[in-house]
């Protein structure tokens, strides 16, 4: 995670940087003069339709490049490093972080912490303000970069110091002031800790963060998630069936409250709550929109949505056909209900489940996301898995056939002597890679956030 100097790793082929002749090796040394100092200053500088470019070879010699293109025309240049500048770890040791609470031996950029408002932007990382200069508020505002992603905890600034075991912790609040005011878009997550930042703390958060309103257009509540894990760390506890219940209670109530004058439900409880609490997910119009599928706001009802959808254009067949597939605790039950929804319409389809516990982080982590490989093996082998297996592609490393524990794809058909598909987000993606012998295979795993294990419960 070093800084690459703007170091060009690839040109696309035909674009204008082809044209101009540049080469992987290459380093852009500034923009109209101005030097770039990361990723927004490069998109910013290139929309103009004349730009002059300074470029240095490997050899020392330096070019000087005009350029005439149409306005907002990309120049088909990719960077050693995507940011062009150093990632930005987390100076905080949150109570909750569940970096904290991994096993030694997993490889090492699994323990890096990141906290870069960057990432907020580009991938809709999480970020607690903390690690932010008036510099750093400047340049958003400037750039009018949107939205950003806030991890909160807490409105309580004394609360939120211990949380975060940062004594500046508390002070991040005239930042979102600045935001605010300068209409930044915003998007706002509570990791609810039990015992800490729970119901009348809950409370508090909620009605101080409806003062950023309208441009705070949701904020999403979340269990933390709890590894075996957790020796010498904050002695955290798992949330119960009537504590979940108690949460949603509370989130509706406001929601009731605050959709008649904004417009906006603004404050969700994720998936996670109403399974817990087992109770009915909301229906799709109370999710507006959809800010928070990340945060595993929504995401199963989503899903819901779309395999009904996606069958209704369906007639259904005879086809005769054994598969499986596999997922983690949490989403199990809805996985299953959409498979029985399958086989109304196409009855000789015969859709074996397998709900994977997690053994590697322990029983508590229930998402998919945080599945290892070794458990999908140790709990598949010897399983009736039909003629393919699907499982989630939040299971994989991004743009790798890599699970969380380094075991790849090969390696899981290899042990369990079938073909492996990796399905992606949708519902219709579901449905056919349930239905069709052959589907495209894409693989991607979600980034892993410090701040929560809660998101994306199925995404395939």
């Amino acid at each position: 995670m070093k800084n690459s100097r703007h170091k060009i790793s690839r040109v696309k082929e035909g674009s204008i940087a082809w044209e101009l002749e540049l080469q992987p090796g290459d380093e852009l040394l500034s923009i109209n003069g101005q030097p770039i100092e990361d990723v927004f200053d490069y998109h910013y500088l290139v929309n103009d339709e004349y730009i002059e470019l300074l470029v240095q070879k490997p050899n020392g010699e330096e070019w000087e490049l005009e350029v005439e293109k149409e306005f907002e025309e990309d120049l088909g240049l990719e960077f050693e490093n995507s940011l062009m500048d150093e990632y930005r770890s987390c100076r905080n040791k949150c109570v909750f972080c569940f970096i904290d609470q991994m096993p030694p031996g997993m490889r090492e950029t699994l323990y890096f912490k990141d906290d870069d408002s960057r990432l907020s932007f580009l991938q809709g990382n999480y970020v607690t303000l903390t690690n932010m200069s008036d510099h750093d508020i400047d340049r958003i505002i400037h750039y009018h970069l949107a939205p950003i992603n806030i991890s909160f905890q807490t409105t309580n600034p004394r609360l939120r110091c211990e949380m975060l075991h940062n004594r500046f912790a508390g002070d991040v609040f005239p930042k979102v002031q600045r935001l605010f005011e300068a209409g930044i878009e915003m998007n706002g997550q509570i990791v609810l800790c039990k015992g800490l930042n729970d119901k009348e703390e809950l409370e508090r958060s909620i009605a101080d963060l409806t003062g950023y309103l309208p441009h705070l257009k949701s904020v999403s509540v979340v269990p933390v998630g709890l590894s075996k894990y957790r020796d010498g760390l904050y002695p955290l506890e798992p949330f119960t069936k009537e504590d979940a219940a108690q949460v949603i209670d509370t989130i509706e109530a406001w929601q009731k409250k605050l959709y008649p004058e904004y417009g906006l439900h603004f404050i969700h409880a994720s998936d996670e709550w109403y399974l817990l609490a087992g109770r009915e997910l909301p229906e799709e119009e109370r999710y507006d929109g959809y800010l928070q599928l990340e945060n595993g706001v929504g995401m199963l009802r989503l899903l819901d949505e779309e395999v009904r959808e996606a069958l209704k254009e369906r007639k259904g067949d005879e086809r005769k056909r054994t598969i499986s597939f596999a997922t983690g605790r949490l989403a199990y039950p809805c996985i299953m209900g959409y498979a029985k929804e399958i086989q109304k319409k196409y009855p000789n389809m015969d859709i074996k489940g397998y709900e994977i516990r997690n053994d590697f982080f322990g029983e508590s982590i229930t998402v998919s996301g945080l599945l290892t490989g070794q458990d999908i093996l140790a709990q598949l082998k010897g399983q009736e898995l039909g003629e393919y297996l699907l499982l989630p592609c939040n299971l994989l490393r991004s743009g790798e056939e890599i699970f969380l524990d380094d075991k790849t794809v090969e390696e899981i058909e290899q042990e369990l002597g079938v073909p492996v598909k990796i399905v992606e987000e949708s519902g219709a993606d579901f449905v056919t890679a349930v239905l069709e012998q052959e589907t495209e295979r894409t693989h991607k795993r979600r980034t892993m956030y410090e701040q929560t294990d809660c998101s994306n419960s199925w995404q395939a």
